[in-house]
C-alpha cells in the first residue's frame, strides 16, 4: 500500500511509460478493493452521498476506470502486460451485464446515472474489440448488448449525455449490431444546436459554459472522429474543424505550468481540465494557431500539477473535492467514484509509443496579456510569467447545481487565489465572500448576484446588470489592471441595505502588510492580496471564513469592506488586489474616480482610463 499515493508525485510524467504507470497508481488501489470485496464490476470506496443510490454509486467508480484501462490494453500485447487489470476490468463487465449475475448492474430508469457510465463502457468495447468482444460467446455479447441498449428505450437530458447514446450505437454500428439508426442521427442533430463558434459549445444551458464544453463537448466528437465507422460523413469534417480551432482558445484557461482555472461545476473531475488536449491527440487533429507541442504541454503539465496535490485519501483513492478533500464544494452527483472521470486523460495511451504525441517535445504556449472569450463571457488576463491566469466573467448562470452563484457568477476567478463557496446561509463568515458583491437587509442572510438582466464582455471591462430585489438594482463594473482590479457598483435602491465586497481569498498562514482606513495588504508565499477603498466603507478588515470553503485552501483570510447604504442611487468604487507569487514590489494603486463616463486611475507612473460605454445612454 502506498499512503495518499505518495509515489505517484514522483513520477515525471514524460514519456507514454510514465503515463502507463501513473494510470497504473490511480488504478491499483479500486482494483484492490474490489478484489477484497469480491463484487466484481463495482467496489465501495466511502459512504458519502449523491442523488443515486448506493449501488449505482458503487458502479460508478468502476465503470469510470475504463476510461484509463481502455485505451492502456487497446492492443494484444499492452492487454497481456497488463493482464491483470484487463481481466479485472472485463471479469467486472461479464458480471455487471449478466442478469443472473448477484452483480448485475441492474434494469436502468429514465436520466439513470448509469446511462452517463455507459459512455465509458462502449468506448472501452471499440478500443479492445479484436482481443475481448470478438472474443466472447453470443450469449455474453448479447448480454452486454441487452444492458447497453437500455439508453436507447429511456429518456435522458439533451445536454452532453446524448454523446453517451452516439457512443452506444457508434460501437453497435461498429461491431454490427441491430440499433435505432433514427436515433443516432436525431442525437447528432440535437448536438448541432448547442454549437457557438471557434469551437465553442454550450451544454444543453445557453448561459452554463464551463468545463464541459473542453471534457464533454469536445472530447466525445473527437472520439467519434476516430471511432465511426463512417469516416467520410459531414459530421466527422465539421467535429475536426471545431477541434482543430478550440484550442487557440481554450489554452487561455491554463497557466504556462499547466495549472488550470477553477471555475464553474464538477472541479472534483481535477485533470480532466485538460482530456480535450489528450482527446485532440488521439484524433490526430491538425490545430490552427496552436501546436501538438503546446497540447502535449498543457496536458501533462496540468496532471503534474494535480499529483502534486494533497488529493488523495490514505487507501491512494482519488478524494471528492478539489486541492484537497471538500464534501463542502461538490454537486449532489459527486458520489466516491465519481473523481475517477479524470481517467478520460489516459485516451494518449491508445497511441503507440511512434506517435507523433509521443515524440513530440512539449512547449509553453504563448498568452496575451488581456485576451476577451465572448463564447465563455470572459475577459482573461495572464501575468508577465505567465504563472497566474485571472478570469473577469459576467453573464454566466447556473440554476441547479449546487453553489451556482460562486461557481459561475463571481467577478473574477484566480488559478491562484481559486473562489469560495459557502457553507451556510446566515452569517458572512460563512458566505466566504470572495470576489463578489454580498447584499442584505440585515447583518446576516447576505446574497449574491444569480442571474443578470444584461450583461456585456467588452475589450476592457466587464460589465452585468442585477436585481437582487425588485425595487434595487445594481450595475457592476469591474476593470482589469493586473495585479489589481477596479469595481465601480452604481446601486439604486428603495430599501436601506448592507454591502460586503470581498476581494481575494489566501491561505491564512501569512501576515498583515497593511491595515489602514481605507486599504489592507496581507502576503503569504502564493502572493499578495489587498482592497483599497475610494468610497468611504463602514467597516475594512481581514476576516476569515469558515473552514473548508476555499476549493484551493482549507483556511483563508479575506479582506472585505462593508458598506450601509440608506434608500437613492451609491457609486461604490473599490480596488482589488491579487498579486500572484513572490514577488513584494506591488505597483501601488495612487488613486481612481469616475469622471462623467470615464474611470479614471493610476497605478504606478501612469495614469489610465477606460470609457463605460452602458453609462453614456444614461
Amino acid at each position: 500500500m502506498d499512503p495518499f499515493n505518495r509515489t505517484l508525485k514522483e513520477n515525471p510524467l514524460q514519456t507514454r511509460h510514465d503515463m502507463e504507470q501513473a494510470l497504473i497508481a490511480l488504478t491499483a488501489p479500486v482494483y484492490r478493493v474490489m478484489k477484497e470485496q469480491q463484487t466484481p464490476g463495482r467496489f465501495h470506496l466511502a459512504d458519502s452521498g449523491a442523488v443515486y443510490d448506493r449501488g449505482r454509486r458503487d458502479v460508478e467508480g468502476f465503470l469510470r476506470t475504463l476510461w484509463g484501462i481502455g485505451p492502456l490494453c487497446a492492443t494484444k500485447e499492452k492487454a497481456r502486460e497488463f493482464k491483470e487489470y484487463f481481466d479485472a476490468a472485463n471479469e467486472g463487465i461479464l458480471a455487471g451485464c449478466d442478469p443472473d449475475s448477484r452483480y448485475y448492474w441492474g434494469q436502468l430508469n429514465d436520466y439513470d446515472q448509469l446511462f452517463v457510465e455507459m459512455g465509458a463502457l462502449a468506448t472501452y468495447l471499440m478500443l479492445t474489440k479484436e482481443h475481448f468482444w470478438d472474443t466472447l460467446p453470443q450469449a455474453r455479447q448479447t448480454q452486454i448488448y441487452d444492458w447497453l441498449m437500455q439508453i436507447n428505450q429511456h429518456t435522458i437530458p439533451n445536454t452532453n449525455w446524448l454523446f453517451f447514446r452516439i457512443l452506444v450505437n457508434t460501437f453497435c454500428e461498429r461491431a454490427a449490431l441491430t440499433f435505432p439508426h433514427e436515433q443516432l442521427e436525431k442525437d447528432l442533430a440535437a448536438i448541432e444546436t448547442y454549437y457557438l463558434d471557434d469551437g465553442w459549445y454550450f451544454d444543453g444551458y445557453e448561459n452554463q459554459i464551463d468545463y464541459y464544453i473542453p471534457f464533454a463537448l469536445q472530447y466525445y466528437p473527437l472520439l467519434f472522429t476516430v471511432l465511426t465507422p463512417d469516416q467520410d460523413s459531414r459530421t466527422v469534417a465539421e467535429y475536426r474543424k471545431r477541434g482543430a480551432v478550440f484550442a487557440k482558445t481554450f489554452k487561455d484557461w491554463f497557466t504556462s505550468k499547466g495549472a488550470a482555472l477553477p471555475f464553474g461545476r464538477s472541479q472534483t473531475y481535477r485533470f480532466a481540465q485538460s482530456a480535450y488536449f489528450a482527446a485532440a491527440a488521439f484524433a490526430h487533429i491538425e490545430f490552427e494557431d496552436f501546436s501538438l507541442a503546446e497540447a502535449k504541454h498543457l496536458l501533462l503539465g496540468n496532471m503534474r500539477h494535480w499529483f502534486g496535490q494533497p488529493i488523495f485519501t490514505e487507501e491512494g483513492f482519488l478524494s471528492v473535492g478539489y486541492h484537497y478533500p471538500n464534501l463542502v464544494m461538490a454537486e449532489g452527483y459527486n458520489a466516491p467514484g465519481s473523481p475517477y472521470w479524470a481517467f478520460k486523460n489516459f485516451i494518449v495511451l491508445a497511441l503507440p509509443e511512434s506517435d507523433p504525441f509521443w515524440q513530440a517535445t512539449p512547449a509553453v504556449p504563448t498568452f496575451e496579456a488581456k485576451i476577451r472569450n465572448p463564447h465563455s463571457r470572459m475577459l482573461l488576463v495572464h501575468d508577465d510569467s505567465g504563472e497566474e491566469v485571472q478570469a473577469f466573467t459576467c453573464g454566466q448562470h447556473s440554476h441547479e447545481h449546487a453553489h451556482g452563484e460562486a461557481k459561475y457568477e463571481k467577478f473574477v476567478y484566480s488559478s491562484t487565489f481559486g473562489f469560495s463557496v459557502a457553507k451556510g446561509g446566515v452569517l458572512a463568515k460563512q458566505g466566504a465572500f470572495d470576489n463578489t458583491l454580498a447584499i442584505s437587509e440585515s447583518d446576516t442572510y447576505y446574497r449574491t448576484v444569480f442571474g443578470y438582466q444584461d450583461y456585456q464582455i467588452c475589450d476592457e471591462y466587464t460589465y452585468g446588470r442585477w436585481q437582487p430585489w425588485e425595487d434595487c438594482q445594481i450595475d457592476s463594473f469591474i476593470i482589469p489592471c493586473y495585479p489589481w482590479h477596479l469595481r465601480l457598483h452604481i446601486v439604486d435602491t428603495q430599501r436601506a441595505v448592507n454591502l460586503l465586497a470581498g476581494s481575494f481569498s489566501a491561505p491564512d498562514y501569512g501576515q498583515s502588510l497593511l491595515e489602514t482606513d481605507d486599504e489592507l495588504r496581507y502576503r503569504c508565499d502564493i502572493g499578495t492580496i489587498g482592497l483599497k477603498t475610494f468610497t468611504a466603507p463602514a467597516a475594512l478588515e481581514l476576516t476569515r471564513p469558515e473552514p473548508n470553503t476555499n476549493l484551493l485552501f482549507d483556511k483563508t483570510v479575506l479582506p472585505q469592506a462593508a458598506y450601509k447604504l440608506v434608500p437613492g442611487r451609491h457609486f461604490l468604487l473599490l480596488g482589488c488586489l491579487g498579486q500572484a507569487g513572490t514577488c513584494t514590489n506591488v505597483p501601488e494603486l495612487l488613486h481612481a474616480r469616475l469622471e462623467g463616463v470615464e474611470l479614471i486611475w493610476q497605478s504606478g507612473r501612469q495614469e489610465q482610463r477606460v470609457t463605460l460605454k452602458q453609462l453614456q445612454s444614461e
